[in-house]
């Protein structure tokens, strides 16, 4: 039987690194740092450890409302959204990832924008 790249990677130990790798970046981004600032960050870590997991084809399972509900009122927008899959996108290739492996993390990331990202002109 295939193992899906949660497997292949090492699982949650290896998917918690890239995660907190992921987070620094973020932390030193003029774009994305301004939306952590009163955030839980060890709980944050441990649900976007869980999330990408899932993106692997690991355990756990956040749906779109969860998603959306996490996300609300925190104003999210296109260029911020943009800015977290460029950070992702270099913190997955310093893990050395397979370039199909990335692609499905990247693919299943920007399938969430529509529940994460505000549309313009709307008040949530």
């Amino acid at each position: 039987m295939a193992r899906t790249p949660f497997e292949k990677y090492g699982g949650f130990a290896t998917v918690s690194k890239i995660v907190m790798v992921f987070y620094d970046r973020v932390l030193d981004s003029d774009i994305m740092a301004p939306f952590f600032d009163d955030v839980d960050m060890r709980r944050l870590t441990d649900h976007q450890t869980k999330f990408i997991s899932q993106a692997l084809g690991g355990p756990a399972a956040y749906t779109d409302d969860m998603l959306r509900n996490v996300h609300a009122g925190l104003g999210i927008d296109q260029r911020a959204f943009d800015e977290m899959i460029v950070l992702f996108e270099a913190t997955v290739r310093e893990f050395e990832l397979e370039e199909e492996d990335i692609q499905l993390v990247l693919g299943e990331l920007r399938a969430s924008a529509p529940v994460i990202i505000v549309p313009v002109g709307s008040s949530s």
